[in-house]
Formats: structure tokens, sequence, C-alpha cells
């Protein structure tokens, strides 16, 4: 695809109005500081701030710490507003409202239910709260002329040792909108060797997989993730610039054993640059996040948000910042985007459609895109 936009403002302007698609997007980690407030209200929760925009900062400030484990702890608050069948329901809900609004088309929600078990829940019930709220969302969005679709992938905390029922419960919604499974939390010390058992029962279960892997540890964490946890995707995965020599004065790169296996098989890398920038993973600035180059690289780059309310952004903003800092164009946004379509948790017919008929035609309506 080639566009002709001719100026970096003129693209900037696009993008709030193309197709977006988002792979990897924490449940707990976008609430509205607003409905925040008004949960702890209700069950007596502290917060280090009672009025949205000072609580939505104090969440930027605090994650904004080159720390994963710090970036880890504001999550302390918003689990503990969401130990209810009505608050996860409203959360869910009112997440899909927002990424609807932001011109997101398909989106997967990652959470972990075993976090959401403090108010006498069971596992089943967090679940179908969940996608009880996923399904108020979607039904408001079309209602208001938005169109999104949202599946919920179910992860597992990596420090605990719930994983083999975490991937039970999983597999067993499979039907109620669970569409893959995911294992999150502090990356260093937990890998996917914990549990090897875990992973032979998913690939027998014909069951996707996702693994944050390439985030706080390096490459030996994504190996683990592609060859043991048979993962059909990477979470983060930018530590895999380890695995590649560059030579800025021939302008080559050289790819080590694990980095052509990845791209080889063109295994999707659910990329969050503002994310990896506060936790440390990456680079101090978007033009020098290994996004653009692994994209250049021909890696299967996918652009995600992590966190919208610890990092204070949207897809909208995501692209914004790459356009502006990084020289992205219309072609490169819609790359990514199409590769988030094929990389989805659906069947390939679903992902074919979402391309064909909804991206496609969403960046053809902007003046000068030529496909």
């Amino acid at each position: 695809m080639t566009s002709t936009p001719s100026s970096v403002s003129e693209t900037v302007a696009a993008i709030a109005a193309l197709p977006k698609v988002v792979l990897h997007d924490h449940l707990d980690g976008g609430l509205r500081p607003a409905t925040i407030i008004e949960l702890a209200a209700a069950v007596g929760h502290d917060l280090p701030a009672t009025e949205p925009d000072a609580l939505g900062t104090w969440f930027v400030e605090s994650a904004d710490s080159g720390s994963l484990v710090r970036y880890l702890e504001t999550f302390d608050h918003t689990i503990a507003v969401m130990q209810t069948p009505e608050a996860l329901a409203r959360v869910a809900r009112e997440s899909v409202l927002d990424l609807a609004a932001d011109g997101v088309v398909y989106a997967e929600q990652r959470w972990a239910p075993e976090q959401h078990l403090r108010g006498g829940l069971s596992l089943q019930d967090t679940v179908d709260a969940v996608q009880a709220g996923l399904e108020e969302g979607v039904a408001l969005a079309a209602a208001q002329g938005r169109t999104i679709r949202v599946g919920q992938l179910v992860t597992a905390m990596r420090h605990a040792d719930r994983w083999q029922e975490i991937a039970e419960l999983a597999v067993a919604n499979r039907g109620n909108g669970v569409v893959g499974f995911d294992i999150a939390g502090a990356e260093d010390g937990f890998p996917p060797s914990r549990f090897p058992d875990v992973w032979q029962y998913l690939a027998d279960e014909n069951f996707p997989v996702t693994i944050h892997a390439g985030e706080a540890s390096g490459v030996t964490s994504i190996a683990e993730a592609v060859h043991l946890g048979q993962a059909s995707r990477i979470g983060h995965g930018v530590r895999l610039v380890e695995d590649i020599s560059f030579d800025e004065s021939h302008g080559t790169a050289a790819l080590g054993q694990l980095a052509h296996w990845v791209r080889d098989h063109q295994i999707p890398l659910e990329l969050c640059p503002v994310s990896n920038l506060q936790t440390g993973a990456a680079a101090t600035s978007i033009a020098a996040h290994p996004i653009t180059r692994l994209k250049e690289l021909d890696f299967a780059v996918t652009l995600n948000t992590d966190n919208r309310l610890m990092s204070r952004t949207s897809m909208t903003h995501e692209m914004t910042l790459l356009v502006e800092q990084a020289g992205w164009t219309l072609e490169d946004l819609y790359d990514v985007t199409a590769t988030a379509a094929w990389s989805a948790f659906i069947h390939h017919d679903e992902r074919r459609a979402l391309v064909d008929d909804v991206i496609l035609p969403g960046y053809q309506e902007i003046q000068g895109a030529q496909l």
C-alpha cells in the first residue's frame, strides 16, 4: 500500500478514523480513574488520590519508574476494586466502550481470574461476569454506531501455582468468549518451564497461547515461550533485538538463531512502545524503540497499548507517536493493523473477513490512500 498524505500532520489527522486492532491490552490496566474512585468508595479501599485527573496522573507517574516490578504494583489498586460481579462487568463494559471510541474494531482483553476471588467469587463466576460486561459493551457500542468484537485472554499469574487450573478454565470457556491463554506478572524467575505439562495440555486441546516474554527478561525467556510454551504470539518480545547485531555504519543487521526462528515462522510480536519506555524494557524514546527496526526487518510486528491507564495511552496515541517521532506512514500503520488482524485468536475465515470487510475499506476511505 502507498499513502499520499503529504505531511505528518495529515497522517496524524487521519489516525482517529482508522480501524484498529489491539491484541495486548490488560483489562485491569485500562480502568477509568472516575470508575476506580466510585468502586473504591463502595468497598472502603483507600486510594492515593480521590479526584479523577489527580488519580490518573498518580498511576502514570508511579508506572513511569523504569521498573517492571514497580509498574506492576500499581495494579494493587485496580484489582482491589474488581472483586464483585458488578464491578467486573462494569470495568469490562467501559473498556469495550473506550476501545470502540478509539476506533478499535477487534480487541483481546487479558486478565487473571485468580486475582478476583477475594469477595467469594469462583473462577467461573469471574469469567461469566467479565463476559457479560464485554457483551454489554459491544451492544452499547453498536447502538452508538461503532462495531467492535472482543475476546477474553485468560491469564495465569507466573508467580502462582495455578497454571494448570487456569488453563483448564480457559479451555472450558472456549465457547463463552475466551479465545486464548496467557501467563503474566514477574517474568524473571518464573519461566514457562515451571509447569511444562500445561503447554502440552493446551496443545492437545488445540487452544491458542500467547506468553509474556522478552519484556523484563531477555532472549532465553522468548526461546522458552516459543519452543516449550509453543506460543502462537509473544507478549512484548521487544528484547528479541538482543539476538540481532546491527552494523550502523553499513546499515545492516545480522540475526541470531532465535531471531531467525521467530522471523522465519512469522511469530507475531505484541509490541507496546509507551509501556516499554516506562518499564525500561526498551530505549528511552519512541524514535529509538525497536518496533521500527523489527518492522523494517520484516518481523510480524503488531502495535498495542498494554495498560491504557498506567501509560495514559490509546491506540490513537501509540500510532500518533510513531508517526510524529519515528517517521511512520499510513502504510506502516496499515501493515501492523493487518498483521494484528491476521494474528487474532479467531478462525481464519473470520480473520479474512476482518481484514477484507473492515480494515481494508477503513483505510481506503482515507483520502489519497491507494491499495
